[in-house]
């Protein structure tokens, strides 16, 4: 079993999914007391988080390359960013690195197309749903994307960071957002993207027809296949 270096704390609210889905899943596979070779770096998310809305992207990559390389340096065979926004500045955290890093859009895109899904709705950060460094790796491989509007976006960011970052889980937020996953649909996607790993803890698929991919859950998965691969 390889060792998966997870570089998470964006926010840690997800990064204990991520953890609880790569040991669930390695037990599902392998059976018996089996669990993840895993590597965990958690940075501080509030150091992140101010860098992100100051626009000083360079910095958040320099930290995060650091940290990559630790976990690099502690033994991790291959890189998982634990949060959609970062991979903004993946290219730059790859160039740090010699080993490979499993991007969370690649993985995300390759189950759509498994699917057969072509047009799909993308809830996240402001940065994910407005800037190309996400939309546009799903659009090379063939899949359109929409975004809600200003409004949605503005509500769907706001609550990423005031409340699901924080572990708040509210009701009111939870229907805003079952309501714009309704709209995406009604404008022609055909599924939509958690695309932060957040969201998932706010709603799931048994609350909505229309069908969700979590990317956190993609991830992981993929991860554990890359971890188990001979």
């Amino acid at each position: 079993m390889k060792t998966i270096g997870l570089l998470g704390g964006m926010s840690w609210e997800s990064t204990q999914t991520y953890y609880r889905l790569l040991n669930e899943g390695v037990k599902a596979r392998l059976g018996g007391l089996h669990s993840a070779k895993l590597i965990l770096y958690s940075v501080d998310f509030a150091e992140i988080e101010a860098l992100q809305h100051q626009g000083n992207w360079a910095e958040t990559a320099r930290i995060l390359s650091q940290a990559a390389r630790a976990l690099e340096q502690a033994g991790a065979d291959f890189l998982v960013i634990g949060t959609n926004t970062m991979h903004k500045v993946a290219p730059e955290i790859e160039q740090a690195i010699g080993i490979p890093l499993l991007h969370i859009a690649d993985a995300t895109a390759g189950v759509l197309k498994r699917d057969g899904v072509s047009s799909v709705g993308l809830l996240g950060t402001r940065f994910t749903m407005e800037q190309d460094f996400y939309r546009a790796r799903l659009e090379q491989s063939g899949i359109g994307v929409i975004v809600p509007n200003e409004s949605e976006r503005e509500l769907i960011h706001r609550v990423i960071y005031e409340e699901l970052c924080q572990g708040a889980i509210n009701q009111e937020s939870k229907q805003a957002y079952l309501e714009i996953v309704a709209s995406l649909a009604d404008r022609g996607a055909e599924a939509v993207i958690l695309g932060c790993t957040e969201i998932g803890l706010l709603i799931q698929q048994e609350d909505t027809p229309v069908a969700l991919y979590d990317t956190t859950e993609i991830h992981a998965a993929q991860a554990i296949e890359k971890a188990l691969a001979t």
